[in-house]
């Protein structure tokens, strides 16, 4: 049995959402390239991508409704069903799950009463782990509404999500104020972000992610030379004639910083033959031109 097509939005708000989508696909020289801001467009209406929405999308830009659906099945940043104000994602990834992202998962699905993906009896608070948010040097970090609260910890994250529910001021640890999840798709489909102080926030980096920067900078102690030519090796060419240089002298495995680094004396994979294959090659090749020339 064929499912039945899906409902249209109440005259007042298509007619408002066809003005805000038609501007944004003016930004765009094809019309299918704004699906994924009509999509976050949508969410800002009913806090996810209904049957509605996609019917909308595709009316719009012209596609099906499979195409439109294969689309917003596909990014995890499109909700599928009805969600919270405030997304509250838990990073589980390796390093925050090892220092604590775990248990504030944990935590959290007791205190809230919610699984991955589920969302309070109130509306307030959907929660989710979620991957690496390239803020490891602040671990364990929790988001919500893609805004970052650092270096949380059970209690923390506890008490942030009762503040929530509470309706309490939350400001983020770093960048732009806190607002609701329809906010957030509506900025995220491309309207001007209204929140004040938003346009100068900025999250600047830990100590961690500056450190290979000072390194570069030669802020702090140069790297170690491994494996360092004798002086007579750094002379470049040498007395028998030109285009001939020494051979550079490696430390022995034993001695070097690191045995897989050394260079190998032998095929590891045909032990019956210990020779340093570079040196039968070199060989080979040796006595292959001395054939050669007898030959001629």
């Amino acid at each position: 049995m064929p499912s039945l097509p899906a409902p249209d939005f109440p005259p007042e708000v298509r007619a408002r959402l066809e003005a805000d989508a038609k501007e944004v696909i003016a930004r765009y020289p094809g019309s299918r390239s704004a699906l994924l801001p009509l999509l976050h467009l949508v969410q800002s209406e009913e806090g996810f991508v209904s049957r509605t929405g996609v019917r909308f999308c595709a009316e719009l830009l012209d596609l099906t409704t499979a195409e439109v659906t294969a689309v917003s099945t596909f990014y995890s940043m499109y909700r599928r069903k009805p969600s919270g104000q405030y997304q509250v994602g838990v990073c589980t990834n390796t390093l925050c799950a090892v220092m604590g992202g775990d248990a504030i998962f944990d935590e959290l699905k007791q205190h809230l009463g919610v699984g991955n993906n589920e969302t309070t009896e109130d509306g307030k608070v959907t929660l989710e782990h979620i991957e690496c948010n390239a803020a490891c040097d602040y671990a364990p970090v929790v988001m919500v509404n893609w805004e970052f609260f650092d270096n949380q910890t059970p209690q923390s994250a506890r008490q942030l999500v009762d503040d929530l529910i509470a309706g309490q001021e939350v400001r983020p640890t770093r960048g732009a104020p806190l607002c609701t999840y329809k906010e957030t798709s509506r900025i995220l489909a491309g309207f001007p972000d209204r929140r004040e102080g938003a346009v100068e926030a900025t999250g600047g980096a830990g100590p961690a992610s500056l450190a290979g920067l000072k390194l570069h900078r030669a802020e702090t102690a140069s790297g170690r030379v491994v494996g360092q030519r004798a002086e007579s090796d750094r002379q470049g060419p040498h007395d028998d004639g030109p285009g001939t240089y020494d051979t550079p002298t490696s430390p022995s495995p034993a001695q070097h910083a690191s045995s897989h680094d050394a260079p190998a004396q032998t095929a590891v994979s045909d032990p019956a033959h210990p020779a340093d294959p570079v040196a039968d090659n070199a060989q080979g090749t040796a006595g292959g031109n001395a054939n050669e020339g007898k030959g001629e």
